[in-house]
């Protein structure tokens, strides 16, 4: 059996490139699948809290992590961003030699896809590092095999997700939305939320409709329209996110009594989002939540943001 050949030659140098967190503004959840997935209409938002992949020549993979909760971040093959750089290099004949280092800002197991994004930044870097001009339609079919939430990480913007959420329609949004997120202590695993979603559906009865886009919520984001977004978010798996994390219901409280306009969790939790009307009221509701002591800290930013970028 042939060896994989060794990357492109060229200068030993490094590519950077910046990824964004996401919100959903919608997350509907459709009935529990026989492959054990669900079927969603999932509004993604990218919004301006970023990780930085970087990725350099090396002699052998090499995986490090730097920045909040780093710690909390597995450094060998389980990390879907050497899983990224496997799999890009495996597609071409290629032996992954490359140090990969994440610089986290995204909360980690946040429910922000900041797992996803550092998917989406090792697979762009990679491709730049190793010369191989990966067509992006390419890049975003990898992104999907790699999980839900990768092919967005790459995009940016705003999108639709449909199917189990890596099928991407972009959307048109026509202003700039502010958002606090509120960073709760330890994370939520994704995979126990879905389970109590489908739990508690069970033990409620009756049945569960297909998932399908919110039409005022997309009129709300194409019009750039705080006040009609702030009346259409919704998040299905909120119910089983509380039901893990009870304490959540104390930072959506708050968030709203310091004036946001609207308060949801983000994805499968436990970060919480807050949208504010503007840029000096996001900054008022995350001091606030950052004083309250209902969560361990609190960002203000705004969305959308770009997809993955080299910098």
């Amino acid at each position: 059996m042939s060896q994989p050949a060794a990357a492109p030659t060229g200068p030993a140098r490094t590519v950077t490139v910046r990824v964004p967190a996401k919100v959903n503004v919608q997350l509907s959840v459709g009935p529990l699948r026989p492959d054990g997935f669900h079927d969603l209409a999932n509004v993604f938002l990218a919004v301006g809290l970023y990780d930085s992949v970087s990725a350099t020549r090396a002699e052998a993979p090499l995986l490090t992590v730097s920045g909040p909760d780093a710690a909390q971040v597995p450094q060998d093959r389980t990390n879907l961003a050497a899983r990224a750089a496997e799999l890009l290099a495996r597609r071409n004949g290629l032996a992954p030699d490359v140090h990969l280092h994440i610089a986290k800002d995204i909360p980690v197991a946040g429910g922000m896809a900041g797992g996803s994004a550092d998917a989406a930044g090792a697979l762009l870097a990679c491709d730049r590092l190793w010369g191989l001009h990966t067509p992006r339609e390419e890049l975003l079919a990898l992104c999907a095999e790699l999980g839900s939430d990768v092919p967005f990480s790459l995009a940016g913007g705003a999108a639709l997700g449909e199917g189990r959420g890596e099928v991407l329609t972009p959307l048109e949004v026509g202003g700039v939305f502010h958002w606090v997120f509120a960073v709760a202590e330890g994370g939520l695993s994704t995979p126990d939320v879905y389970r109590e979603c489908d739990r508690l559906r069970e033990a409620a009865g009756g049945g569960v409709p297909e998932p399908v886009a919110s039409e005022p919520l997309l009129a709300a984001l194409r019009a750039g329209d705080t006040q009609a977004l702030a009346t259409t978010l919704r998040n299905d798996l909120q119910p089983a996110a509380l039901s893990l994390r009870p304490a959540l219901s104390e930072t959506l409280d708050t968030g709203l009594a310091a004036g946001a306009l609207a308060a949801l969790v983000s994805g499968s939790g436990p970060t919480c989002a807050f949208l504010a009307a503007d840029a000096d009221s996001a900054i008022r509701v995350a001091h606030t939540l950052t004083a309250s002591g209902t969560c361990r800290a609190a960002r203000a930013t705004s969305g959308p943001a770009p997809g993955a970028t080299v910098v």
